[in-house]
């Protein structure tokens, strides 16, 4: 019986991380894929590849292995030493001579057992594709009212000499009322395709909104920041304000002070399990005297209502 050395096959070190290991091995996966690969042993390769990796992505069977230490090389004729398993449990029936069913080599029939093989007679190495994410960047007012978009987003894909290659792909998405910003939206079966006919990896897509030059959100809570004349703030008003939903009437009250905060409730980003607010925030906007007029009346109204805005500062 030939030794394997998975390390080997695999091109990383008997120090190599598990993401290392799983980096390596679907990178020589996709290249010795027997669908993308026109080796004429690609089929084997794909093969050995899948058992090297079904013994190192296992934390036990990677610290079976490991016990023979770095002594053996591959292809060296191996017989393992009695009771090299003790302490260790495998899934599989032991080493029974039909390793010509299930594709694994007699080293790894040997050592662990069978794994599953199919109809065919061949191994059931499988692997989901990777999962892939993008940011998408939308309208405040689409997430308010919820929207269908077609985007295109440029996705990873394997040709036939096994070289990651850029597509680009349309998508038809559906974004749904009151989603927040940074909150991703899943595509099932959008991702990279899978192996072995494992399903394909998911597509998230993370919210991200425009900047918009009225509105910003804060989670679920939109903000307004809302220009009112002095006399607006100081004896109060009914103004029309904008919302994502249209505009409405706001009752300012008498003696509002800048920066003061107004809510209007429900018309934030708000779904059928969770509401948010809007807040406007006042800003009092103070006229410019021009004439002699207008400034006579900044006097009068400093002799009427005198004020001294820093008292609290003890000045």
């Amino acid at each position: 019986m030939e030794y394997k050395d998975y390390y080997d096959i695999l091109g990383v070190s008997r120090q190599a991380t598990q993401e290392e290991i799983k980096r390596n091995y679907r990178k020589l996966a996709r290249k010795y894929h027997p669908d993308v690969c026109k080796e004429t042993d690609a089929e084997n390769k794909f093969q050995e590849l899948g058992e090297a990796y079904e013994v190192l992505q296992d934390p036990e069977k990677r610290a079976a292995y490991d016990k023979f230490g770095s002594n053996w090389k591959n292809g060296q004729d191996f017989e393992p030493p009695p009771d090299w398993n003790n302490g260790f449990e495998f899934r599989g029936s032991g080493y029974t001579g039909q390793n010509q069913q299930s594709g694994h080599s007699d080293f790894f029939e040997n050592l662990f057992g069978h794994s599953k093989y199919n109809n065919a007679g061949q191994s059931t190495f499988q692997q989901k594709g990777e999962d892939q994410h993008a940011r998408i960047v939308i309208n405040l007012k689409d997430a308010y009212n919820g929207s269908k978009q077609t985007l295109t987003l440029t996705k990873p894909t394997i040709d036939e000499q096994g070289r990651v290659t850029s597509t680009p792909q349309t998508l038809h998405v559906t974004i749904p009322k009151g989603i927040i910003q940074g909150q991703k939206i899943r595509l099932e079966g959008q991702g990279l395709p899978g192996m072995g006919g494992a399903p394909n990896g998911d597509l998230f897509l993370e919210i991200s909104f425009v900047d918009d030059p009225v509105f910003h959100a804060e989670k679920r809570d939109v903000y307004l920041t809302l220009p009112v004349a002095p006399w607006e703030a100081a004896l109060g008003a009914t103004v029309t304000v904008p919302t994502l939903g249209g505009n409405v009437q706001l009752v300012i009250p008498p003696g509002s002070q800048n920066g003061g905060k107004l809510r209007l409730k429900g018309k934030g980003l708000s779904t059928a399990g969770a509401s948010g607010d809007m807040y406007v925030v006042l800003r009092i906007v103070l006229p410019v005297p021009k004439t002699e007029e207008q400034k006579k009346l900044y006097k009068e109204m400093a002799s009427l209502m005198p004020l001294n805005p820093r008292a609290e500062m003890g000045v």
